[in-house]
């Protein structure tokens, strides 16, 4: 469980994150561009997670990333239930609760910030 995102549940915050890279995801109508965060902090600059998958929205995609690009968002910490949800006994994974940021918004890509300025 993300400890440090348990304890701003439902708060919307500004925080940053390193872009790793792209991925894919089984979206309803098919494949979805996913990216990937690492070592998210708050604005204090505390790290709140090692770690987040987001959906490859427009404010992500207007920023023009780069691997290793300083991306800066807002969100707001939700709650999920994460695990297997299926009937297949063979794929069973307990369901337990972790937090995610959601609604990102006023996505900046801090290098490119840095380089204009």
């Amino acid at each position: 469980m993300r400890k440090e995102l348990k304890k701003l549940n439902e708060v919307r915050a500004t925080f940053t994150g390193t872009f790793e890279r792209l991925g894919i995801k089984n979206g309803y109508y098919g494949p979805e561009k996913t990216l990937l965060l690492k070592d998210v902090k708050d604005s204090e600059g505390k790290i709140v997670t090692d770690h987040l998958w987001f959906n490859f929205t427009k404010g992500f995609q207007s920023a023009n990333l780069a691997e290793g690009d300083i991306v800066q968002f807002d969100a707001r910490v939700k709650e999920y239930e994460k695990g297997y949800k299926g009937r297949k006994e063979s794929v069973y994974s307990e369901i337990t609760e972790d937090y995610k940021l959601s609604f990102p918004t006023k996505v900046k890509n801090l290098k490119q910030l840095q380089k204009a300025g």
